[in-house]
Order: C-alpha cells, then sequence, then structure tokens
C-alpha cells in the first residue's frame, strides 16, 4: 500500500479536523449568542424554537442579498462574489470538499475583509436589511416564530450567515438571538480569520447543544425548523423537528420520519426550488458566506 504523502492528512485526521472545527464554531457562535429583551423572562424557560434562515425563514439566501448590497456600495468585487459562488458550488455538487481547497477558499474569502472595522460592516448590514431583506420574510414562518414567542419560548435563529447579520434579523422580528459563524477581530478590527468554521450542517448542531446548556433549555421540548438536509444534526436534537420548503432529500428524510412539513411557495416555484435550493442558491450564499462574516470574537 502506498503511504499518504507528507502533505496530506489522513481521511480519518480530516474528520477529526472538522469535528474539532465544527464544534469550535458552534461554542464561538453560542458565546456570542446576544439575547434580545423580547422574552427577558421566559413564561417556558426550558422550551425554545430554533428556526435557520436562508429559505426558511427569508425567501433566498441572506448572504446573498448582503453580499449584494456590498457590491453595490463598492465592498465586495464581483470577482469576490463569483469566486465564492463557484468554490461552494464545487463542494456541493461534486460531494466533495477536500480539507486544502477548503482551506485555501476560507482564507482567501476572508482576507479582503481583514483591516476593515467590524461598526463599518454593522452600519452597511443596517441598511442592506432594509434596502433588500425586510420584504423577503417568509409570513408563514415569521407566524410559526410568533407562536412560539406567545406560548412564552425563546426563539432563536441559526445561521451560517455572519452573527452580526443574523443578530440584525432576529433584532428586527422581535426574537429572542442569533447564532451564526463567528469571524475573529482584534480592538474592533477583522483579522481576517473564522473562529472555528463556518456555521453549518453539525456546527449548527454543536452551536444548538452549548446554547442549551448555557440556558438551560430541554431539547425534547424544543422545536427546530429548516429547508435543508444539511440541518439534519440540528434538526435530529430536537423533539419537534420541521420541514420548512424543504429541498427534496429532506423532505423524503422528514416523511419517512414523520415530521412536520410546511410549505409556503407556491406551485411551479415551488417545483423549481425543490430542484436548485440546495445548488444555486445554496452555492452563491455558502460561498459568500466566509467571505462578509460580519463580526468576530477577540483572541484571548
Amino acid at each position: 500500500m502506498t503511504p499518504p504523502s507528507p502533505g496530506r492528512k489522513r481521511p480519518a485526521a480530516r474528520r477529526l479536523d472538522l469535528q474539532q472545527r465544527s464544534k469550535l464554531a458552534g461554542e464561538a457562535s453560542a458565546a456570542s449568542a446576544e439575547v434580545e429583551s423580547a422574552l427577558d423572562t421566559p413564561a417556558d424557560p426550558t422550551a425554545a424554537a430554533f428556526f435557520d434562515v436562508d429559505n426558511t425563514v427569508m425567501q433566498g439566501a441572506s448572504i446573498f442579498h448582503l453580499a449584494r448590497g456590498l457590491h453595490k456600495r463598492k465592498f465586495l468585487t464581483t470577482r469576490d462574489i463569483l469566486s465564492g459562488a463557484y468554490k461552494q458550488a464545487y463542494f456541493r455538487l461534486a460531494g466533495v470538499e477536500d480539507p486544502e481547497h477548503v482551506e485555501k477558499a476560507r482564507a482567501e474569502a476572508l482576507g479582503f475583509i481583514a483591516g476593515h472595522t467590524v461598526a463599518e460592516l454593522e452600519e452597511l448590514g443596517e441598511e442592506i436589511f432594509d434596502e433588500g431583506m425586510a420584504h423577503r420574510i417568509w409570513p408563514g414562518t415569521r407566524a410559526l416564530a410568533q407562536l412560539h414567542l406567545d406560548q412564552g419560548q425563546r426563539v432563536w435563529l441559526v445561521t451560517a450567515a455572519p452573527i452580526e447579520l443574523a443578530h440584525l434579523i432576529a433584532r428586527r422580528l422581535g426574537l429572542t438571538g442569533a447564532l451564526g459563524t463567528v469571524a475573529e477581530h482584534e480592538n474592533g478590527v477583522y483579522t481576517g480569520r473564522l473562529i472555528g468554521d463556518l456555521l453549518h450542517g453539525p456546527a449548527k448542531a454543536e452551536a444548538v447543544k452549548a446554547l442549551a446548556a448555557r440556558e438551560g433549555l430541554d431539547l425534547s421540548r424544543c422545536a427546530a425548523y429548516s429547508d435543508s438536509h444539511n440541518d439534519l444534526p440540528m434538526l435530529s436534537l430536537v423533539g419537534e423537528p420541521c420541514a420548512i420548503n424543504p429541498d427534496r432529500k429532506l423532505r423524503e428524510h422528514a416523511r419517512a420520519a414523520g415530521w412536520r412539513v410546511r410549505d409556503y411557495r407556491t406551485g411551479r416555484k415551488a417545483a423549481r426550488a425543490g430542484l436548485i435550493a440546495s445548488g444555486v442558491a445554496g452555492a452563491v450564499g455558502g460561498g459568500v458566506a466566509a467571505a462578509v462574516a460580519l463580526r468576530g470574537r477577540k483572541r484571548p
């Protein structure tokens, strides 16, 4: 058997690295989760709801809408957006994520924000939400979130989008708070590095577990909502999982498992979205997610 080359890690080591990055990303996101004033003293303190954002709470990819706004303001170049979209499309469609390729893509995607301030990007995020996101909120999903709030339960967004954008959306919707991707900064200035990894897939589950431990939640009494099969780790953690506008794989899994399914799309739009949601929209949204991460944690 030919031994692995010195520059490449064994598959088991790669899996361990991914698990470690996911855990670190989840813990960083939970630690950065700001609690809004929607429920200062919840009537039902051990139950909560967790909502994915893209195509679940909001039509399309929130990070794409943000990237478009940044591009309009000359903060992002067309090359930045297309490069990120290509890399994410490759990962999704090829079904493989070469660790060296991922690491290079992550470094390239975040490099341009180094030197910019958190305050600068937060201000732009506020403008862009009003301009291109507020009218894209799904009324049906918003009603579900409000139902949990009315029952005295807390509601968090859980998204691969930057944690600043996640906090902004949660605040505008009157939710409890949010979990999102955390990028590192020092003295309010970005270093260009992530804390752990993108809050995606297994990292979302790690963030929810960390938040549940911090807030004293009973996950068997909690609910989670998502459109994507990538969020099965998070959905499987809770007692009440629900598929919202699901992609094909999640719809099949939800039906087999007896989970609730809600689809707020209609007719041809829903059929078309089911075919491309995890492809084009996910490619653009996920590919740019690292590139426009809006907030980080300070290094110790």
